[in-house]
């Protein structure tokens, strides 16, 4: 059934943006009546702290759905199987899985897989919403002489251009198979859009609030920008891991199958271009490929902790970003935590989600203390740390 069914099925795409106009409803009327008489930059800055949040839980989805095996739920796109729903799909999902019961195509997959879809389309409409938002303000602002925005609008246009490519990138997610190179690339489109949002929220926010950014060392600020560069790598090598199911080609800790340096074929695990399981010759990669997959992210792991708890004890220390500092040294613990769980606890699901969400809350952080900090002489006193950006009832 499978294979008969076309990659690409548009038929449902209308049905499809009218649940993301659905979905996305309930955010704009809940900021709507909770800040009814604020201003529209106000009222601005809470949609776009809504979205991030928004996007951060559809990020933690997207997680879930790519380690239940769900990805491929609905083999074509946008819909499932030409329908706008796995209910319009249904003989052709029970038809697939009763071919192949532990196939890719089940009836509770095909829904994980249609939420993610809907969420993702409702988290475009907000955007939309947001562009709008920006750039009739600043036309309003143009016309009055009022002061201009905190930000450009060419920022939201910008998350609007990259949250369509994210789009773009989840149906080759799916046309082409879990291809491994393009799941890596469709997460971390995910983690760079949390960063775009991120920036546009403090900015907000700090606009909001009449605040300025604290002022760093070019030390410390190099730091963080070293940490925030680092963990994106670390992303990037957690992403093949996860593509390329290698997590449990280490299953003890700290060594890995008992040794310190383990057999491993480096050409064949960072072989990009390849089909998941494959080598470009048509063989299978090797346990020895896998092993070098999982054991670079883990040697590059001790790196990346390193430098955030070092990151997180300069800025705590001088009293500079305070909550930002202690959310960086919670979180790198979390990382840890859940990552040795992966590993010694046969990657339980519950912790590879909550290892992807902190890798995610890791960029959020980073962003949120890069966007509220500048280079300066004097670093400013710790009387006035940064506040995490927050929409008021």
């Amino acid at each position: 059934m499978m294979d008969t069914q076309p990659l690409y099925d548009l038929a449902p795409l209308a049905r499809l943006m009218l649940v993301g106009i659905l979905i996305a409803l309930g955010p704009l009327a809940w900021i709507a009546l909770r800040n009814r008489g604020s201003t529209p930059v106000r009222r601005l800055q809470a949609l776009t702290v809504l979205t991030l949040f928004l996007t951060f839980d559809l990020v933690l989805f997207g997680a879930f759905t790519r380690l239940t095996d769900s990805g491929l739920g609905c083999p074509d796109w946008p819909g499932c199987y030409g329908s706008a729903s796995p209910v319009g799909a249904r003989e052709e999902i029970s038809a697939a899985q009763e071919a192949m019961p532990t196939g890719p195509v089940t009836h509770g997959k095909a829904w994980v897989e249609m939420i993610h879809r809907y969420l993702a389309t409702g988290v475009g409409v907000l955007i939309i919403a947001m562009t709008a938002s920006a750039w009739v303000q600043r036309r309003q602002a143009l016309r009055s002489g009022a002061p201009q925005l905190p930000l450009s609008p060419w920022w939201p246009t910008f998350t609007l251009f990259w949250v369509c490519l994210q789009g773009a990138f989840g149906a080759l997610t799916v046309t082409m198979k879990l291809f491994p190179a393009i799941v890596t690339l469709h997460l971390m489109g995910g983690v760079v859009l949390l960063a775009l949002l991120c920036v546009q929220a403090v900015r907000h926010t700090h606009w909001a609030q009449g605040r300025q950014p604290v002022n760093l060392t070019g030390a410390l600020r190099f730091a963080l920008v070293a940490a925030t560069a680092l963990v994106g790598v670390q992303i990037v090598l957690g992403g093949w891991v996860s593509t390329n199911y290698a997590v449990l080609a280490c299953t003890t800790f700290p060594t890995c199958q008992g040794s310190w340096w383990p057999e491993m074929d480096f050409a064949q695990g960072f072989q990009i271009w390849r089909e998941l399981g494959m080598l470009q010759d048509g063989t299978h990669i090797s346990f020895a490929g896998l092993t070098a997959i999982h054991y670079v992210h883990r040697l590059m792991a001790y790196l990346v902790l390193a430098v955030i708890w070092g990151v997180a004890w300069g800025l705590h220390r001088r009293g500079l970003l305070v909550a930002q500092a202690r959310w960086l040294a919670a979180l790198g613990a979390l990382q840890l935590v859940t990552g040795l769980s992966n590993v010694v606890l046969d990657w339980p699901l519950v912790a590879a989600v909550l290892h992807t969400g902190g890798a995610a809350a890791l960029v959020v952080v980073l962003t949120w203390s890069l966007a509220s900090s500048r280079v300066a002489a004097q670093p400013q006193a710790a009387s006035a740390p940064s506040r995490a950006p927050r929409v008021s009832a």
